[in-house]
């Protein structure tokens, strides 16, 4: 089989100890199916206080031969992040997920070998019920509701958009480039727009979380600023702008 080459892209905010081993282990899984040559790494430092030493990275350059990183001082949020890292990206495939690497290294790579084999421009990840039973009770709560709200109001047939894990070939990649929410709903932004979108392949995949994954909590200030998010979606929606 031949492999087409691979950009994965990390957004990292304040990671928690031992992040740059957790990347160099699930890099060198996915590096062992494909081969490190196929691959490069994009680390986005997302404005860290804290957390992020030069002997990480140094750790990190020796590890993966085609390391990069990139970083700036003011948290911008996530979507922000990964579009500032993939703008740079060069490879033919983008994959994109979180710095803890939450989901498993066989998730990740059937998203590549889909995208790999021309079945799709945008693969996104689509979590089930066992990935519920992992997660604390109000990111369900949360989740579900976003759910209902984007198949009532967006009629969207995809309305898992915001699990940590998408990947995408070059066309994908324009696309994700024309988003414009900073924060976590820059995931919905994207997934509207693929699917309004003609001539765009996007295709859900079931992904299976890891056991032991730590999740940040969502405040009443992050609710706020991405109900405004989902308004902004909203009003392009239904009117165009």
């Amino acid at each position: 089989m031949k492999f087409k080459s691979l950009d994965l892209v990390l957004p990292c905010y304040n990671p928690i100890p031992g992040w740059e081993d957790t990347i160099i282990r699930s890099y060198s899984i996915i590096a062992d199916k494909i081969g490190d040559a196929n691959i490069s790494l994009y680390l986005v430092n997302d404005g860290s206080g804290q957390a992020i030493g030069s002997g990480q990275l140094e750790k990190l350059k020796v590890a993966i031969p085609s390391f990069h990183y990139l970083s700036y001082s003011v948290n911008r949020g996530k979507g922000y992040a990964l579009r500032y890292a993939v703008k740079e990206s060069k490879k033919e495939i983008c994959i994109y997920t979180d710095i803890d690497f939450p989901f498993s290294e066989d998730s990740l790579l059937s998203v590549y070998f889909y995208l790999n084999n021309d079945e799709a421009d945008i693969v996104v990840g689509n979590r089930d019920k066992a990935y519920y039973q992992k997660v604390p009770g109000v990111r369900i709560i949360i989740s579900k509701v976003l759910r209902f709200f984007i198949r009532f109001f967006l009629g969207m047939k995809i309305s898992d958009t915001q699990c940590g894990l998408k990947g995408f070939n070059e066309k994908g990649k324009l696309l994700f480039l024309r988003t414009t929410i900073d924060r976590y709903l820059f995931d919905l932004e994207f997934v509207h727009l693929a699917s309004n979108t003609k001539n765009i392949r996007i295709v859900p995949m079931l992904v299976k979380l890891k056991d032991g994954v730590v999740f940040s909590r969502m405040n009443m200030k992050v609710l706020m600023t991405e109900a405004s998010g989902f308004i902004k979606i909203l009003l392009k929606h239904y009117l165009g702008r």
